[in-house]
This record gives structure tokens, C-alpha cells and sequence, in this order.
């Protein structure tokens, strides 16, 4: 059975096609600019802006599961439009549909949101995710929408590489101590999507790690994870700054822990293995 990686070539996505590789799946895999050299995967050039694109690509590998971890930002046509386009295609094709979407849906009013919480965006970028949302469980109804929070592994993702340019001084900035997230490590998330992928659920489901951590907080543990002097990391409040966006999200995912072997660890547990 195939398992498409749509957005292989990305953190996430490369993480994604390691694991389905590894696992013995035929794995296909997308790019927009260039593939990853990995083993065992054929890829695919998509742009999801390209809808006679995407339906070619879903109907050439013919896949049991399609998982989308493409990052468009706050283009629309990409972050909004493309995932709904993309879910037309694998909904006429008979594909079990995974889609990644972000607490950046959620305005922070609440603090702590579960599974049931309607989204409340505050950004473009949050507007797009909830967009994309709202329309795939209107054209695949079977599809499963996983949100997500920050996404920790190597200096691939953004955060990490951020902590260690703010720590080398290469990089001006502050990290917040009031912006709190469940950061989950990408190893993590990436073996819960597929699982939830090649299981029977539907619907939202929260893959967040176990604890909630300021920026700041988070950028110390990397530091002492990584050997770099964490006193040079500047600290400041997001409340003072002119960033838009939620201050304190924090994703419950209690419920959708319950209904994996995975354990979605909490950001001091998998950082203190070095992970």
C-alpha cells in the first residue's frame, strides 16, 4: 500500500518519509523546488496552487494514504485552498487523508483547548489553517485533521535553528517568556500521523507534546541539549512587542493520546534524552 507524503521534502515531511520507508511502505513524496535524496522514495514535483497537479499526482501513485505536512505560511492559495483541493482528490480516489493543521487556529482567549474547541484565528496564517479545515471536513468527511503545535528535532526545524543563531548572536531577537506552547518532537508526531493514518479515526484530533513551555524556557532546554551557553539567550515579553498572534496556547490532547500506541512526550522528557 502507498503512502504519499505531500510536503516531503520539509522537516515534518522528510521525518514522514523516513519513517514510512523504514517501515517497509511504498512511499511516494512531493517537493515545490527540489527532493530529498532518500532511499527507497519516488517523488513527485507539486505545487498545490496546480489543481490538475494535484489530482495527476494522487491518481499516478494511486495511495492508501495521503498525509499533507506542506507549511505555505499565510499564503492563502497554498495554506487554505491547496489542502481542500488536495482532499477532493484523495475523497474521489478512495484515500484515507491526513492533514496537519496548527494551534495557530486557536486565539489563546481560552488557554487550553481540546478536540471539541471551534477555532478563533487571530492571524492570516491561522485563518488560512482554519479555512483549510473547515473545508476538508466538508469534502472528505472521513479525513482526519491533526493539529499540531512547535515542532522540535535538529537544527531543521525553524525553532532550534532559531535558538542557536540567537545563541551564537548571528540572529537579533528575543525568545518570550509569556508565549507558551506543547512543543512535540518530530519523530513523535510524524509516528503519530501515520498511525492515526493506517487506523480508522476521523475527525480533529490534538498531537501535542505532554507539556507547555514558554519560548524561552523551551530555547534553554535546547541549549543545555545541544552544548551552547543558554545565559546569551535574550528573553522579553510578546505582550510588549508589535507580534501578532496568541500569547498562551496550550493543545489538550489527552483524547487523542488514548487512542495511540505513540507517546507524544512532553518537551523536558525528550530533550533530556538528547532527542
Amino acid at each position: 500500500m502507498t503512502v504519499l507524503i505531500i510536503g516531503g521534502s520539509g522537516f515534518l515531511g522528510a521525518e514522514l518519509v523516513r519513517q514510512a520507508v523504514a517501515a517497509g511502505r511504498t512511499t511516494a513524496a512531493t517537493f515545490t523546488t527540489r527532493p530529498v535524496s532518500t532511499p527507497g522514495a519516488t517523488w513527485h514535483a507539486l505545487d498545490l496552487r496546480d489543481p490538475e497537479r494535484v489530482y495527476a499526482v494522487v491518481a499516478e501513485t494511486a495511495p492508501r494514504l495521503v498525509v499533507n505536512a506542506t507549511s505555505g505560511n499565510a499564503d492563502w492559495a497554498v495554506t487554505a485552498e491547496g489542502p481542500i483541493r488536495l482532499a477532493m482528490a484523495t475523497a474521489q480516489h478512495g484515500s484515507r487523508f491526513v492533514h496537519v493543521s496548527s494551534d495557530s487556529v486557536f486565539s489563546g482567549t481560552r488557554i487550553i483547548y481540546d478536540e471539541t474547541d471551534l477555532p478563533d484565528p487571530v492571524t492570516p496564517y491561522g485563518a488560512a489553517k482554519a479555512a483549510a479545515e473547515t473545508g476538508i471536513r466538508f469534502v472528505h468527511p472521513d479525513a482526519v485533521i491533526a493539529r499540531t503545535s512547535l515542532i522540535i528535532g535538529d537544527q531543521r526545524s525553524e525553532h532550534v535553528r532559531a535558538v542557536h543563531e540567537l545563541a551564537a548572536g548571528t540572529r537579533n531577537g528575543v525568545l518570550f517568556t509569556d508565549d507558551i506552547r506543547c512543543p512535540v518532537h518530530v519523530a513523535d508526531l510524524a509516528a503519530a500521523l501515520l498511525e492515526l493514518g493506517f487506523g480508522d479515526t476521523h475527525g480533529i484530533q490534538h498531537l501535542a507534546g505532554a507539556e507547555a513551555l514558554s519560548r524561552h524556557d523551551l530555547g534553554v532546554l535546547i541549549a543545555e541539549r545541544d552544548g551552547l551557553d543558554a545565559t546569551r539567550l535574550p528573553a522579553g515579553l510578546r505582550a510588549h512587542s508589535a507580534l501578532p498572534g496568541a500569547l498562551d496556547v496550550r493543545l489538550d490532547s489527552r483524547a487523542t493520546q488514548l487512542r495511540l500506541r505513540t507517546t507524544l512526550r512532553g518537551a523536558r522528557q525528550f530533550l533530556a534524552a538528547g532527542a
